[in-house]
């Protein structure tokens, strides 16, 4: 309530003065509240709404990760209308990691500094479920302080039909073979007739929902995502956040929501452009006011750019996310992002905001506080910064 009275005069006049006032009272946002936010014009108080949200939660803080994205393989027997990344055995551009090539990258990116892998891929149409568990327990065999964040829901699906199993005990195998968290991928849009368009063939919103139940069931955490600004509504994206939300006040479990904006490049699907800016810093704070259960909301730079996540920090985003070092699924699509960030960047970009840099771990939790004082010099050290990337980098990005 306090935090509204300051900056009563930019929202006086604006057309969601009465959400505000909702707000401020800490009555929660129905659907009929989000969509009303969505279709507002007033970015500005929308915009300081969700920076007043995301204060009253975490702070002046803005975290991000070091970490290294491995996609392991692009075959898939999917043939997703949006998607630029899978491709069948008969295509010349498509690729299978070996162990040996995963362990090679891990290790590489090790030496950089990271804490976490990303690793992602295809639903491959031969490999063994013993193939996934042991590139697991071989990675987590490099140092056993790497925190391994796998697989979407539909690949967990497509496990557990290879192990025979039910999904709770292919997660638990998985687990024991040392996966951290689940990613929150593949839930694209919920909306039936919009995802059948899209992603004919994959899982559907209960499915989705059900993985991460059940893993959040086990006491495991994950994060949720929504790919918007191709053939959804506005009234899609509301009901998508209603069903996360609903899961979140059941489990507990999500530790971040994701907002994933559609790129149009390399697909089926008729969409000329990708989500405007505004579009961009508008989901994000209709994300954060709608999402109160969620503890965090991160502004994706691969998808948006640095500059944009940079300023979404002060629209309801209190995370950038990670260095990433190798990303292929969006930039198979057209995203023109960079294909990772130095630390140095990271930091400069947050303190630039106005923020105090936090380098977080998978789970969001802090391992470093960045004090003021701190030489931003210092963080260039874990990337090699721009103007002279580390060996290590340069052979990791060569066997990309």
């Amino acid at each position: 309530m306090m935090l509204i009275k300051p900056v009563n005069f930019v929202l006086h006049r604006s057309e969601i003065r009465d959400l505000a006032e909702k707000i401020a009272a800490g009555i929660r946002l129905d659907e009929a509240d989000a969509l009303h936010l969505f279709k507002t014009r007033d970015l500005n108080a929308l915009g300081l709404l969700a920076d007043i949200a995301n204060r009253r939660r975490n702070g002046l803080k803005a975290s991000y990760l070091l970490n290294r994205y491995l996609n392991y393989s692009n075959y898939c027997i999917l043939s997703c209308q949006f998607c630029a990344f899978s491709r069948k055995k008969r295509d010349a551009d498509g690729f299978e990691l070996t162990l040996e090539q995963m362990v090679e990258k891990a290790r590489a990116a090790l030496s950089l500094g990271i804490t976490e892998l990303h690793i992602v891929g295809g639903l491959h149409p031969s490999l063994p479920f013993s193939h996934y568990t042991g590139f697991l327990r071989a990675l987590q065999a490099l140092d056993s302080r790497l925190q391994l964040k796998c697989f979407t829901a539909i690949e967990i699906l497509h496990l557990a039909w290879l192990a025979k199993k039910t999904v709770r005990d292919t997660l638990l195998e998985l687990r024991e073979a040392g996966l951290a968290s689940l990613t929150g991928g593949g839930a694209e849009i919920f909306q039936p007739s919009v995802r059948k368009v899209i992603a004919r063939g994959k899982e559907n919103a209960e499915e989705y929902l059900a993985v991460h139940r059940s893993w959040h069931q086990l006491g495991g955490r994950s994060t949720c995502t929504m790919l918007f600004g191709h053939l959804e509504s506005l009234g899609d994206r509301v009901d998508h956040l209603r069903q996360l939300r609903c899961l979140q006040d059941e489990t507990h479990g999500f530790t971040g929501f994701i907002p994933l904006p559609y790129q149009p490049e390399n697909n089926s699907i008729p969409v000329k452009m990708p989500p405007t800016g505004a579009d961009l810093l508008r989901t994000i704070a209709v994300a954060r006011l709608y999402l109160d259960n969620f503890p965090h909301l991160t502004a994706y730079w691969v998808g948006m750019g640095l500059r944009m996540a940079q300023i979404a920090l002060s629209y309801g985003a209190d995370d950038i996310h990670g260095t990433i070092i190798e990303e292929h699924i969006f930039h198979m699509a057209g995203a023109r992002s960079p294909q990772l960030q130095s630390e140095k960047d990271l930091v400069k970009a947050i303190r630039e905001a106005g923020r105090i840099p936090v380098q977080r771990n998978t789970f969001y939790e802090p391992l470093r506080v960045w004090a003021e004082s701190e030489s931003m010099a210092i963080a260039g050290t874990a990337s090699g910064g721009d103007a002279a990337p580390s060996r290590a980098l340069e052979t990791n990005l060569a066997t990309a």
